[in-house]
């Protein structure tokens, strides 16, 4: 492995952001990798395993706190990592031509960034709709909750192996939609728990498919796992009310940028 100072500083930023916010790295690292001429494929297949290994620490954290809903977890499970497998299927045996597939990576990325930057903006105001509605979802029968469930998880998952990014915030703001009443820390525990397993299937079909570069991918985690620390530990200095609009909308310059 050669050492790259340039993106161990990728990994170092972009660790400290997600441990000061919370904002899912996907959405960060992947339009990075792409800025330093990563091509959209090895950026996503490297993002994902990248992503898989920097939150599964976040488990064992959130088990022992008793704030993962494992029920939950499995439902989402039980739709997004058959989807991942059949998209990788798609990516794979679909006989389509390298360059098409970068180009429809680029797009898909473009569009997820976008909604992801909506779902920090708004997330605030579709809680408090969910809650003053009494959990408009909720009403849904106990098998209809869970098939809701599961096909949530199923767009997950290919939402998140085509561009590795979707498992954070647009994850979190579907399960408030769907669990209102269940408490804050214990959604984030779930849908923490629920990314490393996706992450993982999809980052290895990635690797299966040659996506990802495992040189970068060392660096990036040399990096990151220090500015997770430090970000997490300085994240209650920072006014959070500034900071993930900031973030928002720098997404979202970069998700019209890779649109148009």
């Amino acid at each position: 492995m050669d050492f790259q100072l340039i993106y161990v500083v990728a990994g170092l930023a972009v660790g400290f952001i997600v441990g000061m916010t919370g904002v899912g790295g996907g959405s960060l690292m992947t339009p990075i990798l792409l800025h330093f001429g990563i091509s959209p494929s090895s950026a996503v297949g490297t993002d994902l395993l990248y992503a898989a290994i920097t939150k599964a620490g976040g488990i064992h954290v959130h088990h022992r706190r008793g704030n993962i809903d494992w029920r939950i977890t499995g439902w989402l499970a039980a739709g997004s990592v058959p989807a991942a497998l059949v998209t990788l299927a798609v990516l794979q045996y679909g006989g389509f031509d390298t360059h098409l597939i970068d180009s429809f990576i680029k797009t898909a990325l473009g569009v997820a960034l976008i909604l992801t930057s909506l779902a920090i903006l708004f997330k605030g105001q579709l809680m408090d709709y969910s809650q003053r509605n009494n959990g408009w979802l909720t009403r849904l029968e106990g098998r209809q909750q869970i098939i809701a469930t599961m096909l949530v998880g199923w767009l997950l998952g290919a939402v998140v192996t085509i561009t590795s990014i979707g498992a954070g915030a647009i994850g979190t703001v579907a399960l408030f939609l769907l669990y209102p009443l269940l408490p804050t820390v214990r959604l984030i525990g779930t849908e923490i728990a629920h990314a490393v397993p996706l992450t993982l299937v999809a980052g290895m079909g990635h690797a299966g498919l040659g996506n990802v570069d495992w040189g970068l991918l060392a660096n990036l985690l040399i990096g990151s796992m220090p500015g997770i620390y430090i970000g997490s530990s300085l994240a209650h200095k920072v006014a959070d009310n500034y900071l993930r609009p900031a973030l928002a909308f720098m997404l979202l310059l970069v998700g019209c940028k890779l649109l148009f």
